[in-house]
């Protein structure tokens, strides 16, 4: 018979499905075998232990497996199950390259916080790498809540930006859906000029020249100030959303990245009264323009 070595998860009380387990007891379930629906589940690759559960809230068991034997991507399935050991902490690390990680419920490794799943991660609930913010699934992010890489602003969907709130690249003003923008809400690419020594006192509002001090002393409704990522928390999440976000166990949920014009009607579906009279008191303001932008039609 083949025996295949493996890890299985149960809670403190090695449970799992309301069976019990005991160390040194061998185990077998009649009829067909199949992923999540009958067999005793393991992981056979030592990565995957913590997909499930929680290195705090379980206890690792190491495994024998045999019999009929189902195997997916990330689990296994079998009809007969001996439970060799329980695993120390130490055991734990060790087995799983988490020895390295000073903060807790890390899947990945060299992190310094907690409930990161990347790798190298100083701050905390990041799924990609080498970020030092919080809930970042991009890479190399020093703001918090980007989904794309190398940003040092907030939640960027984009790259290289040091603004916030941009769907394109390399923008260092905020919610810009275009790209090498440094002003603010453009959809356009490169906005506001290059190689300019003289400070401006004229900028383009809605397309047309406005001075600068005027826009300053605008009052702005705060609807046009959003994000493009928004934290789903695990309570949260849809069926469908934990199997596209694998390491939400670890992280509490995910990072959902919103179209740019979305995240503008999310914004301006929580608008309050008056805030329509200071976006049509903007200087210039055009609702065509506006429209354009942000995808939001003039109320009837």
């Amino acid at each position: 018979m083949k025996i295949v070595k493996g890890w299985k998860n149960t809670n403190k009380k090695m449970m799992c499905r309301d069976f019990k387990f005991e160390v040194g007891e061998s185990y077998h379930q009649d009829g067909k075998i199949g992923l999540c629906k009958n067999g005793f589940h393991f992981h056979e690759n030592r990565f995957d232990i913590f997909r499930y559960y929680n290195k705090k809230d379980s206890k690792v068991l190491e495994v024998e497996a045999a019999g009929e034997i189902v195997t997916g991507s990330d689990k296994s399935v079998c009809s007969d199950i001996k439970i060799i050991k329980v695993l120390t902490n130490d055991e734990i690390d060790i087995l799983c390259n988490l020895v390295s990680n000073t903060g807790l419920h890390n899947s990945g490794y060299r992190n310094s916080e907690d409930n990161n799943s990347g790798d190298r991660n100083s701050g905390n609930s990041n799924s990609g790498d080498s970020n030092s913010g919080y809930r970042n699934s991009g890479g190399s992010n020093s703001g918090d809540r980007n989904s794309g890489d190398r940003n040092s602003g907030n939640s960027n969907s984009g790259y290289s930006n040091s603004g916030d709130s941009n769907s394109g690249y390399r923008n260092s003003g905020d919610r810009n859906s275009g790209d090498s923008n440094s002003g603010d809400w453009n959809s356009g690419y490169s906005n506001n000029g290059f190689f300019n020594t003289e400070k401006i006192t004229t900028i383009n509002i809605f397309n047309k020249p406005c001075r600068v001090d005027v826009w300053e002393k605008s009052l702005k409704p705060n609807f046009i100030y959003f994000d493009l990522t928004t934290w789903v928390s695990e309570l949260e999440m849809t069926e469908q959303e934990k199997k596209d976000h694998e390491h939400f166990h670890c992280t509490g949920g995910y990072l959902k990245t919103l179209e740019y014009k979305e995240a503008w009607k999310l914004s301006w579906n929580k608008k309050i009264h008056g805030d329509i009279e200071l976006l049509e008191a903007l200087p210039n303001f055009n609702w065509k323009v506006f429209t354009k932008i942000s995808g939001i039609n003039k109320p009837k």
